[in-house]
């Protein structure tokens, strides 16, 4: 245990929750959970580097960020390339030097039957949701391993862990980011860098309205879910902030369900 640790944890609980001082690079930062959870990141403390596509969300994420105090970094990046996350991360170390925190949150969605599914979709989904997540934190987790600190987030589904009807490659690729999640642990948390992933129900993102938004689609999904309601951005964002502070340095490759009791049945 570092000194750092045993302050935070002979600390006040608002210590141990604080991300203060923290360097944290999100991904998928221009809308949705990502955007909340650079929101929420810069309140505790953290500053950030918001990686996304979309210009205008990361200028709003800069904003929201910088209007709680904090330092936010917007890079641009295409996370279906090989070249994308490796140029997002360098920026990153660019700016920052090191990194403590780095959440893996931009996915996509194409949802299709199996027997239509296209390969071209087949393939993006995996280069998004499960290549990039493995090119940034093969990029800043040496930095995380000499300053023996870090944290990584994977924000996965509970379509990696259950199945869903049309959602083949997408589950494909987050049940791998729960096994990617596995080995980040098993390899680094003897650097003492804490890997968890957040398995969360439908979130009612631009993404999820998207998908399941018309009521022949979303109503069943409801009926399964025994809370009777989807999520919210700010709750993955919430269970990110204590995977990302020193109140949970000893969870470590827990793929946490956040999905109303979904699975309880």
């Amino acid at each position: 245990m570092t000194a750092d640790q045993k302050d935070a944890q002979s600390g006040t609980w608002t210590e141990r929750f604080s991300l203060t001082g923290k360097r944290a690079v999100v991904t998928g930062a221009s809308k949705g959970i990502g955007f909340e959870i650079c929101s929420v990141f810069a309140e505790a403390g953290a500053d950030i580097v918001a990686v996304g596509r979309d210009q205008a969300g990361l200028s709003e994420a800069v904003a929201a960020v910088e209007g709680k105090g904090r330092r936010c970094l917007a890079v641009s990046a295409d996370l279906a390339t090989v070249e994308g996350p490796q140029e997002a991360a360098a920026q990153a170390l660019d700016f920052f030097g090191t990194v403590d925190i780095l959440v893996n949150c931009a996915g996509i969605a194409l949802v299709a039957p199996i027997l239509e599914a296209r390969i071209e979709d087949w393939d993006k989904t995996m280069a998004v949701n499960l290549r990039a997540p493995f090119l940034m934190a093969q990029a800043l987790a040496p930095g995380m391993i000499a300053q023996r600190a870090g944290k990584i987030v994977n924000v996965s589904s509970q379509t990696g862990v259950i199945a869903v009807d049309d959602h083949a490659a997408y589950a494909a690729s987050k049940g791998g980011l729960n096994a990617l999640t596995k080995s980040m642990t098993a390899e680094w948390a003897r650097h003492n860098i804490q890997t968890n992933a957040i398995c969360p129900t439908v979130i009612l993102t631009p993404m999820g309205h998207q998908v399941w938004g018309e009521p022949a689609k979303g109503e069943p999904m409801l009926a399964k879910i025994p809370l009777g309601r989807f999520g919210q951005p700010v709750e993955v964002a919430d269970l990110a902030l204590y995977l990302a502070s020193p109140a949970s340095d000893l969870m470590c490759g827990a793929v946490l369900m956040l999905e109303g009791g979904y699975t309880a049945l």
